[in-house]
């Protein structure tokens, strides 16, 4: 209908601009026009004061039309309709309401001629514009070289460059904030790959690396049928059939999750839930994993046949503890390159916004401390 009518994406600061100028520019011409028609009434000559009325009763309802335009965002074509109609009855009987080129016909003329500069392209305005310069010359019967014409041209010029302007503004702040939006959603898109690779590495070090680590420490005592279940069980693990990452994460009984762990895959753990602990499925995930590494570390590497594995569940905290009273350790001496604990443990409780934390001294057995929300 109008400049309006645009190809910019609902909700951007260009279509709210345009928006804006499309239902302001109504108001402020209705009630500028308004305004300079009280004064130019009271210019009127006594004996034309009921043309002056009649014209006063046009410019009012003129101004209705302009701020139902404004308000509703309809009928834009009627209230174009309006303006002309205003200007050329003002300009036509300007030689009985004070003379030729009186204010009262100058300010509506260059008033509407502003205004319709925000509201319609310039396929629209250029011709309207040039048309009632042509009324207003003819009904004065003044010539090209007088000031109207440098006045009207430089006051649209003015209009229309205050427009363009302000719309590419809102143009450019489109694009900065696309610019930043694919920033952050590449950004998000680096993270989780950089998570799904954490993850990788630590389900390779969980399973097949541990496999293999068994094998070359056994070598001759290995039980192949043993080393064959590790690794059926590996490949479980590692193609998504024996708990991978799920699509929903809708809450989970947290002590549910962690005994599928302990029946599966150790026999030999003091179970002891306590509480009730419910937590989105890919933190469960994440417990159940890095409780898996915790309890194959108690087999591998503590000497012991037993751990206990406690879960607290109170006030929206979920803390599970994995100890055990073997050998011990310092995990501070632990190489860099040994992604048991950091890999596995850690970094997977990190990533779900959890902490883990090693406790352990050489002689005095193991804890290991899983805690969701962290801190």
């Amino acid at each position: 209908m109008s400049g309006i009518r645009v190809p910019a994406s609902h909700g951007s600061a260009e279509a709210r601009f345009l928006t804006s100028a499309r239902r302001f520019a109504p108001f402020v011409r209705g009630a500028t026009l308004v305004a300079i028609s009280v004064f130019g009434l009271l210019a009127v000559p006594d004996e034309a004061l009921p043309l002056g009325l009649a014209l006063f009763g046009l410019v009012l309802a003129g101004a209705g039309v302009d701020c139902w335009v404004g308000l509703t965002g309809r009928g834009a074509m009627l209230s174009l309709v309006c303006a002309v109609l205003r200007v050329v009855a003002i300009c036509g009987t300007q030689e009985w309401t004070g003379g030729p080129l009186n204010l009262w016909a100058l300010n509506m003329l260059t008033t509407t001629a502003i205004t319709l500069q925000w509201e319609w392209p310039p396929t629209v305005a250029v011709p309207v514009t040039a048309g009632l310069l042509v009324v207003a010359l003819a009904a004065a019967e003044a010539d090209l070289s007088g000031p109207l014409v440098p006045r009207l041209v430089f006051e649209c010029l003015l209009a229309r460059l205050g427009f363009v302007w302000l719309r590419r503004s809102g143009r450019r702040v489109d694009e900065l904030r696309e610019r930043r939006t694919a920033l952050a959603r590449a950004e998000a898109v680096s993270l989780a790959r950089h998570r799904q690779e954490r993850e990788y590495l630590a389900l390779l070090h969980d399973t097949a690396a541990a496999t293999f680590l068994m094998v070359t420490m056994r070598k001759q005592d290995g039980d192949p049928e043993q080393v064959a279940e590790y690794a059926r069980h590996d490949l479980a693990v590692l193609t998504g059939t024996a708990g991978g990452a799920t699509t929903q994460d809708s809450p989970v009984d947290l002590a549910a999750s962690l005994l599928t762990v302990v029946d599966r895959d150790r026999p030999v753990v003091d179970f002891r839930p306590s509480g009730t602990a419910l937590v989105p499925a890919s933190v469960a995930l994440a417990f159940v994993r890095a409780v898996r590494e915790a309890l194959l570390n108690v087999e591998r590497h503590a000497g012991v046949d037993t751990s206990v594995l406690t879960v607290h569940g109170r006030g929206g905290r979920s803390v599970v503890l994995v100890a055990d009273e073997g050998v011990g350790f310092l995990p501070e001496q632990v190489p860099r390159s040994r992604r048991g604990i950091r890999g596995s443990v850690v970094e997977r409780m990190d990533a779900v916004g959890g902490s883990a934390v090693v406790t352990s001294h050489p002689g005095a057995g193991t804890t290991v401390r899983l805690v969701w929300p962290d801190g």
